[in-house]
C-alpha cells in the first residue's frame, strides 16, 4: 500500500485521470503525440495506460498529427524562424526529418522573404553598413534557423554563378 496521497478525485481511475490531463494540455495548444506522451509519463502515468490514452485521442480525433504540424509551422514562422530551426525542432517533438523537410517544401513559405523580413525586423530596413554589421546580422539569421543562400539574399550577397 502506497503512503502516497492521490491527487485524484474519489473514485476516479487512472486511466480516466489521464485522458482528463491530456485533453486540459490539449485544450491549451496542440501537441505533438511524443511531447504528449512526455508530460503524461511526467506526471507518473504508467506507460500502458498513456499508451491507450493516447491511441484512443488519435482514434477520436482529439489528438491529430497534421494539424499539431501546422499549428507548429505556422506560429514559428509567424516569431521569424527558418526551415533549420523549425526542422530541428520537430525532431524535439517526434517528427522524422523527412516528414518535417516534405512539409516545409510544400508549405507557401517564402524563406527568403521571411529571412529579410526577420532582418529588417531587428535590424531596421538599410543594408548592412559593414563587415562586422553584415557579419552580426548573419548570425543573428543562422540563429534564427534559415540556411546559407537565405541568409546571402536577406544580406543582399550575391553568390557567384558557376
Amino acid at each position: 500500500m502506497s503512503s502516497r496521497p492521490s491527487s485524484r478525485p474519489e473514485g476516479e481511475s487512472a486511466h480516466s485521470a489521464c485522458s482528463n490531463k491530456a485533453l486540459d494540455l490539449l485544450a491549451r495548444r496542440e501537441h505533438s503525440r511524443v511531447e504528449l506522451e512526455r508530460k503524461l509519463l511526467a506526471r507518473s502515468f504508467e506507460a500502458p495506460t498513456v499508451e491507450a490514452v493516447l491511441d484512443e485521442l488519435e482514434q477520436s480525433g482529439a489528438l491529430h498529427a497534421e494539424r499539431f504540424l501546422e499549428s507548429f509551422v505556422r506560429g514559428r514562422v509567424a516569431r521569424g524562424q527558418g526551415p533549420v530551426r523549425i526542422r530541428r525542432d520537430l525532431a524535439e517533438h517526434g517528427i522524422e526529418s523527412g516528414r518535417s523537410t516534405e512539409l516545409l517544401r510544400s508549405g507557401d513559405y517564402d524563406w527568403n522573404e521571411l529571412a529579410r523580413a526577420a532582418r529588417a525586423k531587428r535590424f531596421g530596413p538599410g543594408a548592412p553598413k559593414d563587415y562586422k554589421d553584415r557579419a552580426r546580422q548573419g548570425r543573428f539569421l543562422e540563429y534564427r534557423g534559415f540556411e546559407a543562400a537565405q541568409i546571402h539574399r536577406a544580406l543582399d550577397i550575391h553568390e557567384d554563378s558557376d
